[in-house]
């Protein structure tokens, strides 16, 4: 959650730290840090809040010329959200910083322990313990005594340490949270996640668990933890421009990802798709066709946005490829008695490949020889590695806190995943495979074309709407899993109480909600429930809610019942109507958040990448 970057080179350090963790904010935080050395001195300056701040206090006095140093934006896990609080932490002496995302589980015996050997803690965090804990070992090897610090630790941690008995010298260790390493010419980086290195560097390398660093100017060792044993790791060239992971003239980086999806589901299934043909390739996730023909059944695991799009693919698998599917949350998932084996395919699906949760759940089932197969994002991740295959979605970096286009590349990375799977087990014809790729490959275009005419739709009804306090969303069958998305953007980033329920289930509890005040968003697409549907609209309209239906282009019936009537285009695939009904959810919920004044890409107490527990 919290941003790491560090810097060793020529050039000036303080514009690159600050910089790279302005690209970095996407991933929330409530107080920012830098140190760096001069003069063979650590100097460090942290403040609560924004990055706005730092930069304040930074330019009332000369900026340093340091070519190294370290940066950081906290989101409290321990302590509150305050100056003394904030990264970097020093040691008694002040002669080291450390920064550190994770959590540090036996701090509290490690911080009774450091105090009765004479440590004087000035903060409330797990992570001062780290900086008394190399001060402890250090002698005059600054890696030697953080491998023997982190040694004594028991958690998750991605951490940068500048000691300025070693001033041209970083060091960064990973266990259970992201750190990635930036190779330049003359210069080299550290940071948490990619968007922070792009201007600088698109050679990558992404440090595995047990990983620590040495970072200079020119070079960049890594060795292991425990043994101190050097290691090679992979250089990966990311594709990603700078630009990829700026807002290219939009207000805001959700407005500018949602537009970004026709692409993002484009990318993610070309090259894996033949509609002429009904074929199905993804041979990167490397299961064998008997393999897949004894599954007694599917766990697809995921938190939030993607565990809504796991719910929609339940639908999708069932009835193509007739395999029992349970779509579990994470969180719930590894504290349960696990009934999987190896017959058991498991599927973490994650934007990042770092969720925490996400991550703990595979290994167990992992534990329990269920083969995994992935979905995700981000190249190299922790999910993508200690899985059997991953089914990338390629949908390039997502900086706004809540995700769309991430979702809707979830979706297509699904759709053709259950139809890969119907193809192996022999469950569906090829014509009707070709079908559903076909309206597959049109869906991008669909979606092109009507984004303007969608956005100036729920501009108007955000203005009416806004200063509303509560939504209820309601749909069925696979639209069902999409009220609940559209609900969930809703009370993200516009703090609006909203709840998604499936249709059928309104006289079981919350028709009770509905009055003239209670907007209802219903989702209307023309399937083999749509008679249902219209049916649970007339209900609200009894009940005189306000209805505001998402329907398809040429149903006349609808603006009859519904006080505001939003249109998609429409498909004859019923599969992927969820597509299309998504993204008007998405633009209305960006667009109240925006008239509220709210803070759309960093909504209050979300992050992006939930990588502790």
């Amino acid at each position: 959650m919290c941003g790491i970057v560090g810097y060793a080179g020529k050039k000036t350090a303080l514009p690159v730290l600050l910089d790279g963790l302005a690209r970095l904010e996407y991933r929330g935080y409530d107080s920012a840090g830098i140190a760096w050395i001069e003069n063979s001195s650590i100097r460090r300056k942290r403040c609560q809040g924004k990055l706005a701040a730092l930069r304040d206090i930074l330019e009332g006095g000369r900026i340093s010329d340091a070519p190294i140093g370290i940066g950081h934006t906290r989101w409290a896990t321990h302590g509150a959200p305050t100056e003394e609080n904030a990264h970097p932490h020093t040691d008694c002496t002040g002669s080291l910083v450390v920064v550190h995302n994770g959590i540090i589980e036996n701090y509290f015996s490690l911080r009774n322990q450091l105090t009765e050997e004479g440590h004087t803690f000035r903060s409330e965090t797990d992570t001062e313990v780290l900086a008394h804990l190399v001060e402890k070992y250090l002698e005059d090897d600054l890696s030697d005594a953080v491998r023997k610090a982190l040694a004594d630790v028991e958690g998750a941690y991605a951490m940068g340490v500048l000691w300025q008995g070693a001033p041209d010298t970083l060091v960064a260790a990973r266990k259970e949270s992201p750190l990635v390493l930036g190779l330049g010419k003359g210069e080299n980086f550290m940071a948490s996640d990619i968007p922070a290195l792009l201007p600088y560097t698109r050679d990558i390398i992404f440090l595995e668990d047990g990983d620590l660093a040495v970072i200079t100017a020119d070079a960049i060792e890594i060795k292991r933890i425990d043994t101190g044993e050097p290691v090679q790791r992979e250089v990966t060239t990311i594709s990603w421009d700078a630009t990829a992971a700026e807002k290219a003239g939009f207000r805001h980086f959700m407005l500018k990802e949602i537009y970004e999806q026709p692409q993002a589901i484009l990318n993610t299934f070309r090259g894996r798709i033949i509609p002429e043909t009904g074929r199905v390739e993804i041979p990167e996730i490397q299961l064998q066709p008997e393999a897949i023909n004894g599954l007694s059944r599917i766990v697809l695991l995921a938190c939030g946005t993607s565990w809504h799009a796991g719910l929609v693919a339940k639908y999708w698998i069932e009835e193509w490829a007739g395999i029992p599917v349970e779509v579990e949350l994470a969180s719930e998932f590894r504290y349960r008695r696990l009934l999987v084996d190896e017959r058991v395919l498991t599927v973490p699906i994650s934007q990042s490949g770092e969720t925490a949760d996400t991550l703990a759940g595979l290994r167990i089932a992992k534990e329990r020889n269920s083969p995994v197969i992935s979905i995700c994002n981000v190249v190299g991740s922790t999910i993508t590695r200690e899985s059997r295959g991953t089914i990338y979605t390629h949908a390039g970096p997502e900086i706004g806190v809540a995700s769309t286009k991430a979702f809707t590349s979830q979706l297509t990375a699904l759709y053709i995943l259950a139809l890969f799977l119907a193809q192996t087990r022999e469950t569906m014809s090829a014509d009707e495979r070709a079908s559903k790729l076909r309206a597959l490959a049109k869906v991008p275009g669909m979606i092109e074309k009507n984004l303007k005419a969608l956005h100036d739709a729920c501009t108007g009804l955000a203005d009416e709407f806004y200063q509303h306090s509560d939504f209820l969303y309601l749909g069925r069958h696979l639209h069902f899993p999409i009220a609940l998305e559209g609900a969930l953007k809703l009370k993200e980033i516009s703090y609006i109480h909203a709840e998604g329920y499936a249709a059928g289930e309104m006289k079981h509890g919350p028709i009770a909600l509905i009055d003239r005040n209670m907007p209802v968003v219903a989702l209307i697409p023309r399937d083999h429930v749509y008679e249902k549907m219209v049916s649970n609209v007339e209900e609200v309209r009894s009940r005189r809610g306000i209805i505001i239906a998402i329907a398809e282009e040429g149903d006349e019936d609808i603006a009859r019942i519904a006080q505001h009537v939003i249109t998609v285009p429409a498909i004859a695939e019923p599969a992927a109507k969820p597509f299309l009904f998504t993204i008007p959810l998405q633009l209305l919920a960006y667009e109240i958040s925006f008239a509220r004044g709210c803070d759309v890409d960093q909504p209050r107490n979300l992050a992006k990448s939930v990588t502790v527990e």
